[in-house]
C-alpha cells in the first residue's frame, strides 16, 4: 500500500502528460532550423560555420533563458510561465517565415530559441507533484518531449518540399500557440504555489533559489548534461546536414535517417529515469558515458583508404563506415544519451528539493549551451580539417572528460566515507607487499 508520502499529488496525472505534450511541440519548434536551415543555407549561400551559427542560435536563447525561467517557475508557478514562453515563442516562429537577410535570420532565431525554455519549466512544475522514489520516472517521461527533434525531421521535409519553408515556420507556430492555450487550461498550478496563493505567503526571493549554484556537484552535473543533452541536441541538428553531405542523401531520406537517432535519443528517457530509480543515477551515468565513448570513437574514425606492400605487390582497401552501419551507430548513441540525460536530472530533486528550479535551470542552460557551441564547432571543424567525422572526434573528447571528472569524483567521495579504503592494498595479492599504507599516513600526520 502506497503511503500519502509516497502518493503523486492531486493534478499529478494531467500535469505530467499535457505538459509533455506541450514540452514535445516546443522542441519541435527550437530544431526546425534543422530542416529549414538546409534550404536557407543553400539560399544565402552560407559557409559551414555561418550555417552552424544558424541552427544553433535557437539553441543559445534557450539555454540561457533557462536558469531565469527554472526560477521564475518557482515563484510564480509553472502555468503562467510556460504560457508565456510557449506564446512569445510562436509569435517569434511565425515572423521568421518574413526574414529575408541572414541577419534577420539570426534575430528570428533568438526569438524561437525561447521554445527551449519551456524544459526548465517544466521540470520545476512536474517535479513539485510527485515524490522523490517517483520523479525519476516522471522527469524521465516528461523529458521524451525530446522527440519533438524527431516530429520535424519527419515532417518537416514534406511540408517543405511541398510549401517552401516558411510554410513550416508558419504551421508550426500555429500549432505552438493552441497547444499553448490548451496546457494551461487543462492543468492546475502545483501544490507549493497553490499553498502560497492561499496563505498569502511570498515565494522565496530569486538571490535564495541560487545559493546552491556555488556547490561544484552543480557544475559537474551540468557537464554531463552539456554532452548528453547538449550532444543530443547538436546531432540533431546536424545529422540531416551531415548526411547529405558525407553520404550524399537528399534532403527527405536524411530527415528520416535522422529520425534514427532522435527517437532513442527522446523515448529511451523514459527508460533511463525509471532505471534511474530501480539502480541509481550513477549507475546509469556510467554505462551512459562507456557506451557513449566507444560509439563516439567508432563514429569519429574517418572513411581511410590503406595501401599494403602484398606478397604480389600493392594491396590496396578502404575502411569506411557504411550507411547502414552508421545509422545503427548513431541509435545506439541517442540511447545511451537518452538514458544519460533522465540519470542527470534524477539527481537533482534528490541533491536539491527546494532549489528544483534554480539548480535544473543551470544544469539545462548548461546543457543547452552545449547545442549552442557544439552545431558552431561542428561547423568551424569541417572548414577547418575538411573532414566529416571530425564532429565525432569532438563529442569522444566530451564524453571520456566528463566520464574522466565523474570517476574522480566518486572515488573522492568514497574515500571520505570509508577513509579505510586508503590502506587497502591495489591488488589483494599484494598485500604485505612494500610499504605499509597506514604507517606512511601515520609517519606524515606526525
Amino acid at each position: 500500500m502506497v503511503s500519502v508520502s509516497e502518493a503523486p499529488a492531486p493534478g499529478a496525472t494531467s500535469a505530467l502528460w499535457v505538459s509533455t505534450f506541450a514540452f514535445t511541440a516546443c522542441f519541435a519548434v527550437w530544431t526546425i532550423f534543422s530542416i529549414i536551415g538546409v534550404q536557407i543555407k543553400a539560399d544565402l549561400s552560407l559557409t559551414e560555420a555561418q550555417f552552424g551559427l544558424l541552427v544553433g542560435t535557437p539553441i543559445l536563447t534557450g539555454s540561457l533563458s533557462r536558469i531565469f525561467l527554472g526560477v521564475w517557475t518557482g515563484q510564480f508557478g509553472g502555468r503562467i510561465v510556460n504560457l508565456i514562453v510557449m506564446v512569445l515563442a510562436a509569435a517569434a516562429t511565425f515572423l521568421l517565415s518574413y526574414a529575408e537577410t541572414y541577419a534577420q535570420f539570426l534575430v528570428a532565431a533568438l526569438g524561437v530559441g525561447l521554445a527551449g525554455g519551456a524544459f526548465a519549466v517544466g521540470v520545476a512544475y512536474v517535479s513539485k507533484f510527485y515524490p522523490a522514489n517517483r520523479q525519476g520516472t516522471a522527469l524521465g517521461i516528461f523529458g521524451a518531449g525530446n522527440v519533438g527533434a524527431a516530429v520535424t525531421k519527419f515532417s518537416a521535409p514534406f511540408v517543405m518540399l511541398a510549401f517552401g519553408w516558411e510554410a513550416v515556420a508558419q504551421v508550426w507556430a500555429s500549432v505552438l500557440l493552441v497547444i499553448a492555450i490548451l496546457a494551461f487550461l487543462l492543468t492546475q498550478d502545483e501544490p507549493e504555489v497553490a499553498e502560497r496563493r492561499r496563505t498569502g505567503e511570498k515565494p522565496v526571493t530569486a538571490w535564495m533559489q541560487l545559493t546552491p549554484l556555488k556547490d561544484i556537484r552543480v557544475w559537474r552535473f551540468s557537464l554531463y548534461y552539456f554532452f548528453v543533452f547538449g550532444g543530443f541536441v547538436a546531432l540533431a541538428l546536424w545529422l540531416p546536414h551531415y548526411l547529405t553531405g558525407a553520404y550524399g542523401l537528399g534532403i527527405g531520406a536524411a530527415g528520416m535517417l535522422a529520425v534514427a537517432y532522435s527517437i532513442p535519443g527522446s523515448l529511451f528517457r523514459v527508460f533511463g529515469g525509471w532505471l534511474s530509480d530501480r539502480i541509481g543515477a550513477r549507475k546509469v551515468m556510467y554505462l551512459t558515458f562507456a557506451i557513449s565513448a566507444a560509439c563516439a570513437f567508432i563514429l569519429a574514425y574517418p572513411a581511410t583508404t590503406y595501401v599494403v606492400d602484398g606478397i604480389e605487390g600493392p594491396i590496396q582497401f578502404k575502411l569506411a563506415l557504411s550507411l547502414p552501419a552508421f545509422v545503427a551507430l548513431v541509435f545506439v548513441l541517442g540511447f545511451a544519451m537518452s538514458l544519460g540525460k533522465a540519470a542527470v536530472y534524477k539527481h537533482i530533486p534528490v541533491y536539491y528539493p527546494d532549489h528544483v528550479g534554480s539548480v535544473g535551470g543551470l544544469v539545462g542552460m548548461i546543457g543547452g549551451l552545449g547545442g549552442f557551441v557544439m552545431p558552431i564547432a561542428f561547423g568551424a571543424l569541417n572548414d577547418l580539417t575538411g573532414v566529416w567525422t571530425s564532429c565525432f572526434m569532438l563529442l569522444f573528447l566530451l564524453v571520456s572528460g566528463a566520464l574522466l571528472w565523474m570517476h574522480l569524483a566518486v572515488r573522492r567521495m568514497e574515500r571520505r566515507r570509508s577513509p579505510d579504503l586508503a590502506t587497502l592494498p591495489e591488488f589483494p595479492e599484494l598485500a604485505g607487499v612494500g610499504p605499509d599504507k597506514a604507517a606512511l599516513a601515520s609517519s606524515r600526520s606526525n
